[in-house]
Parts: structure tokens; sequence; C-alpha cells
């Protein structure tokens, strides 16, 4: 063999390696889209389907053209600097749609900050439940990472109250227990908010997170569902919530609130998931607290 067919063959086999690699990223990329920001447009996803297998027949084409055709150098160039556009087009994809949920996350984050200000006692409760929810996600198994997505779950986190705007002031601001009556009002929130979110299709995913955020494992919550009948992001959201209204609301400190944590594990709890909470060093659970905007 000549050496520039050499040559050639080197370059279009590397071209080949760079697309395995792109088919790949793109694979995890299209996982990356499950989710409240990328998902729920049934359009998106056949484009994006037929984007991978348009990636798979290239490859394929490198493969052929390696084995069994003569190519020139030309040929072997346009291919190589062809499939590096593709790493390219793809990185920037990544980063485009990084940058989207950023900053979606911080918009919904200053204006959930505004609905916690209407109860003074718990002002930075919904910021304060979604830094505990991305700090107990890094401690999951890696199995259970797979199955949700981090930005997903920021989101229902940071909106699992928004319910509340339909709670009336007096209710809110009030000292002591409710009285049966007003805590028929208050269960009604979890409801609220999935309602005001239904016009955002992509938010079905994460409706049922927040519907039943406050389910207890012995089928004493509000829908009074239990175990695994609760979705186990609700699981999650359970603790976060709890603790977080332990530490603002009742000003409890961490180990009194670690305490109750622990000791409603199996009852309000899941009992795995208390485990993955208790075992997170204080300091990175002191670290979750929110910055208090004034309004």
């Amino acid at each position: 063999m000549e050496p520039i067919n050499i040559f050639t063959l080197v370059i279009i086999l590397l071209g080949a390696c760079i697309m395995v690699a792109n088919v790949v990223f793109y694979i995890i990329f299209m996982f990356r889209m499950r989710d409240v920001i990328s998902g729920g447009i049934k359009r998106d996803k056949v484009l994006m389907t037929i984007g991978l297998l348009l990636l798979i027949f290239f490859l394929v084409g490198y493969i052929y053209v390696a084995i069994a055709a003569d190519p020139i150098l030309l040929t072997g160039l346009i291919l190589f600097f062809g499939s590096l556009f593709v790493s390219v087009v793809i990185l920037l994809l990544s980063r485009l749609i990084k940058t989207s949920k950023t900053r979606s996350l911080e918009i919904a984050q200053v204006l959930v900050s505004v609905i916690d200000s209407r109860d003074k006692t718990m002002q930075g409760h919904s910021l304060h439940v979604k830094n505990l929810i991305t700090l107990l996600y890094k401690y999951l198994p890696r199995h259970i990472k797979a199955e949700y997505s981090l930005i997903s779950l920021e989101f229902a986190a940071l909106l699992h109250d928004i319910g509340i705007l339909n709670v009336p002031e007096e209710i809110l601001s009030k000292l002591g227990d409710l009285s049966e009556e007003e805590m028929e009002v208050m269960k009604t929130h979890p409801q609220i908010g999935v309602r005001l979110l239904r016009p955002i299709n992509s938010f079905d995913y994460v409706s049922d997170w927040i519907l039943y955020h406050h389910e207890r494992i012995n089928g004493e919550g509000y829908y009074f569902k239990t175990g695994d009948s609760i979705p186990y992001p609700s699981k999650m959201l359970a603790i976060a919530d709890h603790y977080s209204l332990l530490i603002l609301g009742k000003k409890k400190s961490y180990e009194e609130a670690m305490e109750e944590i622990k000791q409603g594990a199996g009852t309000m709890f899941d009992e795995e998931l208390v485990n993955i909470f208790l075992s997170i060093p204080k300091e990175e659970v002191d670290s979750c607290m929110p910055k208090i905007i004034k309004y």
C-alpha cells in the first residue's frame, strides 16, 4: 500500500473513532434532555432520534470507506474534519442547554423567593429545600441517580410550595396550631401547585413529585399514600421540606432537627433516605442555608 493511502486510511479511522465518541456523547445528551426544561415536546424527541440515526449512518459510512473503498486523501480529510465538526456542534449544544437550564433555575429562584416572603417565618424555605435536594442527590446510589434528572428535582423542590399562593394570609401568618378547617385549606396547596404548573407541558414529569411531597410512609400524609406508592422524589422532598421547617420555622438546632428526622424514619420518612441524609457531613448540610432576599 502506498504511503499516501496509509495516511488516508489512518485519518479516516481516526474520524471513525471520533464518530463513535460522537454517538456516545449524543446518546448522553439525549438522556440529559429528559427533564422539565428540555423535555415534553414530542416533535423534538423525534428530531433527536433522527439525529442519532444519521450519526450511526455516517459512522457506518466511515467504516465502509475505510474497508471497502479506495479513498483519496481529500476524502479522508473531509471525513476527518467532518467528525470534528459534529463534535464541536454537540459540545456547543450541550453548553447552550446547560446555560439555559442554569438561567431558568436562577429566574425561578428569584420568583419563588417572592412567594416565600409571604410567610415571614419561612423566608428562603423553597431555596433551602432546593439546596438540600441538590445535596441529597449527590449522596444517592448511582443507580437511583440514573433514574432522575437533577434539574427536574431542583425545579420540583423550588416549586413544591407554589400552591401557597392560594392560601389566605391569615392562615400563613398564624402563630400556633391551625384549626381543622384551616388545615384542610393548607392541604390544598399541593393540588393548587400542580394546577398552576399544568400549562407547562414538560412539568407533567414532576407534577406527582410536588403533589405527594406531604405523604408519609405510614399513610398518614395528605392523601394517605403509603410506602412504594409514593414517588421517590416526593420522599426526598418530604425530608428536605421537614428539615427546612424545623430549621427556619421552628428555629431548631442542627442536632435537634436531625434527631427528629431520625425518629421519623420508617413512619414519616423513607428509612434508606433518612440514613443517607444523616450520613451527610454537618458542614455540607449547613451550607444549604439560603441567602434571604428582603422585599
